[in-house]
């Protein structure tokens, strides 16, 4: 299988790095870097085929995967016109819809969008996939195999609730991290160490979530387990009902959503 990366950056590496672990091989792909660094860096690191440009790269792949930022997009994906063949197109830019994809790759119109989030980098990630209809089953697989590297998958049938993968998943990351902080520094007023706070947080964190993804239980049942009536769960709970922390974050998040539909229609007007 012939893949070609268009960007070598980040989440570029950590999926080439998940799919060699997944038995993929070097030998088959390919990456598109403007930077030379960038370049050198990922063919001693992976050894896989580097180019400048996308004239040296081999035309008519099995997948191109599109990992340049939204606002670059269109200017980069210009020289690949007429040499897709009959490639599976998968993009990982956050908020570019496939509308705006296929217009500017020349009416291509086999196309996956992907929104992968940062945990990826350590192959703990989750990405939303959505296709067009000219996608076909083995296609979609294809696609689901490459983004299984670096974690799990979950296939959105429409379109429009990508935005809302986009709140949830993409920028959830955020969320947690936000939430880790605020535990930190309350423990740091309470008179722990930072060490302390940073590990009692983070293992709190892992291990709860651990035991959501292990349970058939929803998290409220699961929270109310731990609420003990007139305890301190039970009061520390209350006050931020009173607070609105969890209005506050669902709030956030479909404010999150909203904007990723405005940037969609920014970026896609051209």
């Amino acid at each position: 299988m012939k893949i070609v990366f268009l960007g070598g950056g980040n989440m570029a590496n950590a999926l080439i790095g998940g799919m060699l672990k997944q038995g993929f091989v070097a030998a088959d792909i390919h990456v598109i870097d403007l930077g030379a660094d960038a370049r050198a860096k990922l063919s001693e690191t992976y050894g896989v085929h580097c180019h400048a440009s996308a004239e040296t790269a081999p035309a008519s792949p099995d997948v191109l995967l599109l990992a340049v930022k939204p606002q670059q997009m269109k200017e980069a994906v210009a020289p690949l016109v007429g040499r897709l063949g009959n490639a599976v197109v998968v993009s990982i830019a956050a908020g570019l819809d496939m509308a705006a994809l296929s217009r500017w790759l020349g009416g291509h119109r086999k196309i996956v969008r992907c929104m992968p989030n940062t945990p990826a980098l350590i192959g703990a990630g989750i990405t939303g996939l959505c296709a067009l209809p000219e996608v076909s089953a083995n296609e979609r697989e294809i696609a689901d195999r490459v983004l299984r590297a670096v974690g799990s998958t979950v296939w959105i049938a429409d379109e429009g609730k990508m935005d809302g993968v986009t709140a949830i998943s993409g920028s959830g990351p955020a969320y947690v991290f936000l939430f880790i902080e605020a535990l930190q520094q309350a423990a740091a007023e309470l008179g722990l160490t930072p060490e302390q706070g940073r590990q009692l947080a983070i293992e709190t964190v892992q291990g709860a979530a651990a035991l959501a993804a292990q349970s058939s239980e929803p998290a409220s049942l699961l929270r109310e387990r731990v609420t003990s009536k007139g305890g301190t769960t039970e009061a520390a709970l209350n006050v931020m009902a009173e607070t609105g922390v969890k209005e506050g974050i669902i709030a956030g998040a479909k404010a999150a959503a909203a904007r990723g539909q405005e940037l969609g229609k920014l970026l896609g007007a051209s």
